[in-house]
């Protein structure tokens, strides 16, 4: 029954994107590097650490770079920019988690375009533009897209609503790098200009309460374990601490989900284990025992400086097309 619904969301995003390729709707071009990452699927796929990842690396390699997001989850209208102290209520959780890792400014805004003009205007030294999910944002040109995939794949192959994408699996061969997350698999029918590969990695905890508590599984083995994921795959994370050789009770929860104190009121849990992204929404409520396993990506090969060089050339190219 939704078939018909999917094919007609093919043709009118399909005809969005020819729109803005043919020149007919104009695209922003900014006077920096502009990264976009992001994927083609509804739900998360690993782009926010890739996007912290990005970011840490890039400032490492002597630029500065700048994250703009929509805020998604958020009630905050227009452009606004993200602290460290915000309220992941107003600028929606992964911005919150980003500004206070990422140490470089963040911005979020439906309108990305506006949201990076704002930041580079607070902030003149900003050198490269890192759009968070911003695939399909075609108003903000980029000169680097990056798109991400997890084990899920691409699903039933459907685009919205009969399946997850939300684009064509073809996309993936117009992308400039396709991340494959853990164990993912390239997708069938799409040939990747460039393809790396990334894993998240942790195993060492922090207490929610005091952050300059760390313990590691061994030291919360043996207790009465209760663990809550509110990201787009949250088997992930339980299948990572069941890795890491814990028992726990896994409770699930929508992407960007709104806890309230009585979503973590485990009677009989030792200790409350969740990831940075929930941990973010939950210090205000959470129990004393709460720790959080936060990760990092590792790729297996340079990709933030294959990001430097390809977007050198891909902006002198464009410099001179222009020209």
């Amino acid at each position: 029954m939704l078939l018909p619904l999917a094919m007609l969301f093919a043709l009118l995003s399909g005809l969005r994107r020819w729109l803005y390729v043919l020149g007919v709707w104009r695209a922003v071009r900014l006077p920096v590097p502009v990264v976009v990452v992001g994927n083609i699927t509804v739900g998360g796929s690993g782009k926010t650490p890739l996007v912290l990842y990005l970011a840490q690396e890039l400032a490492r390699q002597g630029r500065h770079p700048g994250i703009v997001s929509r805020g998604y989850g958020g009630t905050a209208r227009g452009v606004q920019a993200v602290g460290k102290a915000s309220s992941a209520t107003a600028v929606g959780d992964e911005p919150l988690l980003l500004a206070r890792r990422a140490g470089c400014p963040v911005f979020i805004g439906r309108d990305r375009v506006a949201a990076a003009e704002a930041l580079m205007a607070a902030h003149p030294e900003c050198d490269i533009i890192i759009a968070d999910d911003g695939l399909q944002h075609y108003r903000l040109a980029r000169d680097i897209e990056i798109a991400v995939v997890d084990e899920r794949g691409t699903g039933n192959g459907w685009l919205l609503p009969a399946g997850p994408l939300r684009e064509s699996v073809r996309r993936l061969a117009t992308v400039d790098a396709v991340v494959l997350n853990g164990n993912a698999q390239r997708p069938a029918g799409a040939i990747p200009r460039k393809i790396f590969r990334m894993a998240l990695c942790g195993d060492r905890f922090f207490q929610l309460h005091h952050p300059e508590r760390s313990c590691g599984a061994v030291e919360l083995s043996g207790q009465t374990l209760h663990a809550i994921a509110g990201i787009g795959n949250p088997s992930r994370f339980f299948r990572q601490l069941a890795n890491l050789g814990l028992q726990f009770v896994p409770h699930e929860f929508p992407d960007h989900h709104t806890y309230r104190a009585a979503d973590l009121n485990f009677a009989d849990a030792g200790a409350l284990l969740m990831t940075e992204k929930d941990a973010v929404k939950c210090s205000a409520f959470a129990p004393p025992e709460s720790w959080v396993l936060p990760v990092e990506a590792r790729l297996d090969a340079d990709l933030a400086h294959w990001v430097l060089e390809y977007g050198r050339s891909a902006s002198d190219h464009i410099a001179n097309t222009t020209h």
